[in-house]
């Protein structure tokens, strides 16, 4: 028991009676999960709950906790447990409290693979120490977003030479110093960079060539118009490109793709298995994609099986685009398909390509109607057990008939969506997104009653409209409010999160409201995520569209969706993410106060335009979810005429184990001394970027504060503070690391948005 504090006694059967663990996908960095609160150990160490309040602890737990030990627990339990370590402090610390787990830490099922991807903790010195000391051991990194390590620390990754698989996306390396540490790496055959300006292929030396000729894996992500390493990858089974180049320099100069003209342009497709490009919005990133794609309409590769191409806005056909399309109609059979919506607008190109077994279609923002979807998708109702993942966002004829004349307001074709749940029900993942699906009258016929029959669902995004019971009707009694629901009307005043009478137990079922939302999530006990966004909800800060200041107002059918629908989410039990968009119905916010109670596995919330545009109805609810959201990682609001407060920020300070915080308001404000000191006691926050609207003046005084006092005791800290309406906003953004633009600070519907496993 003489190692680092944290640790301290961890072995020692007299002094140490609880196990504490930092870090983890459970309870986040120093969750406590002390072993006499639980008598089965294996429960105790999977979920990583604190478990340290004595008062809920059994006798009988206690009594058996006195001769409890750490040790003796199995080796098998033992390496579970401490798989769930964040690496540096597996090696660095864990390993130094005895001889035992000195040796656990070192098995090689824990070495094998080393995971700093938002190891917001990893500093310079740990990163070289933990190299220095497993380097040799490790076959797989990921040290995706490591923004804030320096050129000289990720050039040790040359150390690992037994690397096979290392991600180094959103990290800083030139030309050089990638070039000396794939010298060293003779046994990689999967590799993910960054490429960004200054990037000179000329640079790379004999031997790195030598080793990207043996990848078989590159994911690459484009800063600046080049080929990166791809013509140097003569063996690639697999090639993933994002493109996030802007149209403009800093200084305002105009890129072009002909900076390309006089690079190595002959890249090796010959052995492609799958092809997938992201692209950004920017006419940029469609000109250096089609550069791109010509190789590929030259000869198309005859083991091709995931072609996917992501595009915002319109991308139009070229001569040598038809002439792949025409020749994978050929020639292949896919698994996974993602085409630009202009390619398939109009076309038959569907009746022509063949398919395998596929398990990842996307035909977002498509008009593609149901009659297409049923004939030509899954060949008029056959049974794809396959398909694990399907992306509908923004194909508002989907669910109706052949005729593309169906408005807004029309009920969808019940029968359409039935044979597609029968066809596919091992789905996983569906998004219905940015489209209005109004369901008809008639028993049996509702969207989300067909969808009930998904039982595999894990991800699912839902305009707010599709979930209404029916269409509003003057004669109809409005819906009981749910459990934690405040009651409506003149009676007794509640206050939100403390109990008025005898009601259910925060961990028991509560009244069963009799709404078709209620029981589809009943059936999808699994969902992990769950976004609910409404149709005509455009975001003030968005990934892939133009932001727009007017945006349209919410769907009528959507006004029926309120405070009842949203408690019946509290049912999902194992649910991480959630999204809830454009809910203009929610009157004070009571049904966040059951999701805070029992979604204790939430780590991603984004809330967005709740209630009455004008005015915040939900901020006494939001603090009392925000005391119970333990495991709550990253948060998201965006919401006009938000106050960040003294009263948001210390109910924001419960979240233990936050990381990211990013708020989006017009006409919102902020107490810069309440900023300050959440951040003071939430140690764990990285990032905080703050959109709103306070003055140029009173952004950058307290985003120099907040640097001056954290950055030195936070290496991976990310501040933004900046108004929304200011015109230098884009500037700011293109300095936000791409891992928090992606993922946090721009809104985006995330469901089936790529295929499942990717890449790692």
């Amino acid at each position: 028991g003489g190692g680092p504090a944290p640790y301290q006694g961890l072995c020692g059967a007299a002094d140490a009676p609880a196990l504490s663990i930092p870090g983890g996908p459970g309870g986040g960095p120093g969750a406590a999960a002390p072993a006499a609160a639980a008598p089965p150990a294996f429960d105790m160490a999977s979920s990583g709950e604190d478990t340290s309040n004595d008062e809920d602890v059994p006798p009988a737990a206690v009594a058996m906790a006195a001769g409890a030990h750490l040790l003796g627990f199995s080796d098998e339990i033992l390496l579970h447990i401490l798989s769930h370590v964040p690496s540096t402090d597996l090696v660095l610390n864990v390993r130094r409290t005895c001889r035992k787990l000195a040796a656990l830490c070192l098995d090689k099922s824990l070495t094998h693979t080393v995971l700093l991807q938002k190891d917001y903790e990893a500093s310079e010195d740990k990163v070289k120490q933990l190299v220095k000391e497993i380097g040799r051991e490790i076959q797989q990194l990921d040290m995706a977003g490591c923004y804030w390590l320096s050129g000289a620390t990720i050039e040790h990754v040359a150390r690992c030479r037994s690397l096979v698989k290392v991600n180094l996306s959103g990290c800083h390396l030139t030309s050089l110093r990638l070039s000396k540490m794939l010298s060293a790496l003779q046994q990689l055959r999967s590799l993910a960079i960054d490429v960004s300006p200054g990037f000179d292929a000329g640079q790379l030396s004999g031997e790195c060539k030598a080793t990207l000729s043996r990848v078989r894996e590159l994911k690459q992500t484009l800063y600046t118009p080049s080929y990166g390493v791809v013509p140097c990858c003569t063996s690639l089974e697999k090639l993933l490109l994002y493109f996030e180049i802007l149209d403009r320099t800093r200084e305002g100069a105009v890129l072009s793709g002909q900076l390309m003209v006089g690079q190595s342009n002959v890249p090796h497709y010959q052995n492609l298995r799958v092809f997938y490009a992201r692209l950004a919005p920017g006419y940029i990133n469609q000109e250096v994609v089609r550069l791109y794609l010509a190789v590929l309409s030259d000869r198309t590769p005859e083991n091709l099986h995931a072609f996917l191409i992501s595009v915002p806005g319109s991308f139009a056909e070229s001569g040598a685009t038809k002439n792949l399309l025409d020749s994978m109609a050929r020639n292949v059979a896919l698994d996974a398909l993602q085409l630009p919506r202009s390619w398939l607008n109009g076309s038959s190109l569907l009746q022509h390509l063949r398919f395998n077994n596929p398990f990842y279609f996307s035909f977002s923002r498509c008009a593609l109607s149901g009659g297409h979807l049923i004939q030509r998708v899954i060949d008029g109702g056959k049974e794809l057990r396959s398909l694990a993942s399907l992306n509908l966002s923004g194909c508002v004829h989907c669910l109706s008939p052949d005729s593309l004349l169906r408005k807004a307001e029309d009920d969808i074709d019940s029968s359409i969506l039935e044979t597609l749940v029968a066809s596919c029900r091992n789905l996983r993942h569906l998004n219905l997104s940015a489209a209005h699906h109004h369901s008809s009258e008639g028993p049996g016929r509702h969207l989300c009653q067909l969808l009930a029959r998904l039982r595999h669902l894990r991800s699912l995004s839902l305009p707010v409209c599709s979930v209404a019971d029916s269409a509003p009707r003057a004669d109809r009694a409005p819906a009981q409010p749910t459990m934690h629901a405040v009651p409506r009307g003149f009676g007794k005043k509640v206050r939100i999160g403390v109990p008025s009478g005898p009601g259910p137990f925060p961990g028991q079922a509560g009244p069963q409201p009799s709404s078709v939302f209620w029981s589809l999530l009943k059936s999808v006990p699994f969902l992990e995520r769950l976004e609910l966004i409404g149709s005509n909800f455009s975001s003030a800060m968005p990934r892939n569209e133009p932001a727009i200041r007017n945006s349209l107002p919410p769907c009528s059918r959507a006004q029926s969706v309120g405070d009842s629908e949203v408690a019946a989410i509290g049912q999902l039990a194992f649910l991480r993410h959630l999204t809830l968009a454009q809910l203009p119905s929610i009157l004070t916010g009571s049904g966040l106060l059951s999701i805070g109670l029992q979604c204790q596995q939430l780590q991603s919330l984004s809330l967005a335009n709740l209630g009455m545009m004008g005015k915040v109805v939900y901020m006494s609810a939001l603090s009392d979810m925000l005391r119970h959201c333990t495991r709550l990682k990253d948060l998201r609001l965006e919401q006009p005429y938000f106050s960040a407060n003294a009263q948001f920020f210390q109910a924001l300070s419960q979240c233990s184990a936050l990381q990211r915080l990013c708020l989006v308001s017009r006409s919102g404000t902020l107490q810069p001394e309440a900023v300050l000191a959440f951040m003071a006691r939430c140690l764990r926050v990285v990032v905080c970027h703050m959109f709103t609207g306070e003055s140029l003046a009173t952004c950058k005084s307290l985003q120099q504060s907040l640097l001056r006092s954290f950055q030195a005791e936070r290496p991976a800290l990310n501040v933004v503070i900046f108004p929304l309406l200011h015109e230098g906003l884009t500037n700011v953004i293109r300095d936000v690391p791409m891992v928090h633009l992606d993922e946090i600070t721009l809104f985006k519907s995330r469901v089936a948005e790529e295929p499942p496993n990717l890449w790692w």
